[in-house]
């Protein structure tokens, strides 16, 4: 077959001249080595490369292959637990092929050709289906259940269905359609990565992704099938965040994409998540996780394909009917890569030399997360999260990935190093963060949890609003100038963030907080302001009501077992009130007078 011939090299940018029927976004093969790029640009007989490998060493005129198809990643049993790079090449199984480092122009399958699944048919012979349905169940790992669904565009009658052992590319349907005749329908399936996935309907946001952080589910949440972002400077807590949420969050399937991150963040995920146990099964986590590690030492176009791998993979498990969550750190590496990649074509750049499509491909990556109904008859309710990461240069939120980012999101959390400095994790602060998602959970809340869930939540906004403004005064005049009832104030918000916001992600019991458990402490805090400014009316004294003996416990209170937060958290209010209405005093002077 006739090849193509390189004529220019740019880095990652390859021009090839003459590659027959040339179109774009085709996956090619360049130079003897045959390393994978794709075509980005066409100019008359010149096609633009984008190569996802080192391209140290490749010489003008080596030839240049087109497999006329675009970049594709591999559905089927076998992705979980898994590690990828960024176009879906197993790291494990390179290792194992090549050493420590991966070989320039490796080919190995992203997906096991030899393992045997037991597959269980869901549909018999004679069944009419349709794209989306599912024919039938392996048991990928011993907490997921893999459902092989009808490749989208078949539609038919079953003619034959296979029972017991088989591999990813035995056939094991056969469906007669009306369009092209007998269809033979495999477990593995491929798809273009920058192409949405079809679904049937999209919904409407109405329960949250339960997180089990404080700050976020109480005062930012995010809703099942939203969209978050997390910017923050170097060292501010993004990565551990990420961490907690692939850790905690009540979705079904975690992708986790490490876009341009540095590779010891990446080892971290790869030492904690085999030894992690999922809170809900006790088993490994890794059985429901998916890892795409494409680190600052990888190729940098290839960091532009691992989002898009990552959402694709997602997708695959929504249609399912999973919930799943997808962790992108950090969006910023990938425009970066967009932005090198523009500057080699000679692009007209945007502003700080971003290209002027940065805010559209941000937009095209985020809105592919959401809640939907997927296809098939049953008509599966499922979600995608999408929680990425922005590292701005220096913490500055005013630049092109931010502002692009907080356009298309709906919840941001703010993490600012002042905080992190503090030692106050996580960083988020609560004054600079918002979630638009609030109205559209505040049933979910009201109903499930507490009726005066978001009552208690806005009370302890404003102390913190009121705070903020204090602070302002005490610096310039000192603390001894406000009234008992704003010392109280301040007493209550400093209790709000340092009992209640502030977690510790390495503690065994503080690392996870359930929803109830988050509403009882933040009330057994209101309780203490309210009690307070009560006791102050009858002329307690301010001294006592800051140095009352209780105030170590609720601060501890965070510490308390989850199974046993009610009864004790209830006791402690008890002891609050006894405290500070005087009747502990009371019964000491008592027992002074038996003395006597």
């Amino acid at each position: 077959m006739k090849k193509g011939e390189i004529v220019k090299i740019s880095g990652p940018l390859v021009v090839a001249r003459g590659i027959p029927g040339a179109r774009m976004f085709d996956v090619v093969r360049v130079g003897k080595e045959r390393l994978i790029g794709e075509i980005l640009e066409i100019r008359s007989d010149l096609s633009s490369i984008q190569v996802y490998e080192d391209t140290s060493g490749l010489k003008p005129g080596e030839p240049v292959e087109s497999l006329y198809y675009p970049l594709s990643v591999e559905l089927a049993p076998g992705l979980l637990g898994n590690i990828y790079d960024g176009i879906q090449r197993p790291l494990d199984i390179i290792r194992a092929k090549e050493g420590e480092f991966i070989t320039r122009g490796v080919e190995v399958e992203a997906i096991d050709r030899t393992k045997e699944w037991d597959f269980k048919p869901e549909v018999k012979e004679g069944d009419i289906i349709e794209e989306g349905d599912i024919l039938g169940t392996v048991q990928e790992t011993e907490i997921i259940e893999h459902r092989i669904l009808v490749p989208v565009g078949v539609k038919g009658k079953v003619k034959k269905i296979h029972s017991g052992k088989a591999k990813v590319e035995d056939v094991i349907a056969v469906v007669e359609t009306d369009r092209e005749g007998e269809k033979e329908i495999r477990m593995l399936q491929r798809w273009p990565v920058r192409k949405m996935r079809p679904y049937r309907e999209q919904l409407e946001s109405e329960e949250p992704l339960i997180t089990g952080q404080r700050v976020i589910d109480t005062f930012f949440p995010i809703a099942k099938g939203g969209t978050a972002c997390i910017p923050g400077p170097f060292g501010s807590g993004k990565t551990v965040i990420q961490h907690q949420l692939s850790k905690w969050a009540d979705a079904e399937i975690i992708v986790f994409v490490g876009c341009g991150e540095r590779g010891n963040e990446m080892t971290d995920v790869l030492r904690e998540f085999p030894q992690l146990k999922d809170p809900r099964t006790g088993k490994p986590l890794m059985q429901r996780t998916i890892l795409i590690a494409n680190t600052s030492n990888m190729p940098v176009a290839a960091r532009e394909a691992s989002i898009y791998t990552g959402i694709t993979l997602a997708e695959y498990y929504r249609d399912m009917g999973y919930n799943v969550a997808l962790m992108a750190d950090s969006t910023s590496r990938w425009a970066e890569a967009l932005r090198e990649m523009s500057g080699r074509l000679e692009e007209m750049p945007g502003e700080e030399g971003y290209p002027a499509y940065l805010p559209s491909r941000l937009a095209e990556f985020y809105e592919r997360a959401g809640r939907v109904i997927t296809l098939g008859k049953d008509k599966r309710v499922a979600s995608i999260s999408a929680i990425g990461a922005v590292s701005p240069p220096g913490g500055d939120l005013s630049e092109p990935v931010t502002q692009a980012t907080l356009r298309t999101v709906r919840v941001f959390w703010a993490l600012v190093a002042e905080l992190a400095y503090q030692r106050h994790f996580p960083a988020i602060h609560w004054l600079r963060s918002y979630s638009l998602y609030l109205d559209d959970l505040k049933n979910y809340f009201t109903k499930k949890i507490a009726p005066d869930w978001m009552e208690l939540r806005e009370k302890a906004m404003a102390l913190l609003q009121k705070e903020d403004e204090l602070q302002e005064t005490v610096r310039l005049v000192g603390i001894d100038v406000l009234s008992p009832r704003d010392r109280i104030a301040l007493e209550a918000a400093r209790s709000i963030r340092e009992d209640f916001l502030q977690q510790f992600a390495f503690h065994e019991v503080d690392t996870y907080s359930p929803l109830k458990k988050q509403y009882l402490m933040l009330r057994l805090v209101l309780d203490y302001y309210d009690l307070c400014i009560e006791a102050l009316k009858k002329g307690t004294s301010l001294e006592r009501l800051i140095n009352l003996p209780v105030r170590e416990e609720i601060a501890r209170a965070k510490y308390i077992p989850n199974e046993q937060a009610e009864e004790r958290i209830e006791k402690l209010r008890e002891k609050l009130k006894e405290q500070i209405m005087g009747k502990g005093e009371e019964k000491t002077q008592e027992k002074q007078e038996v003395k006597i």
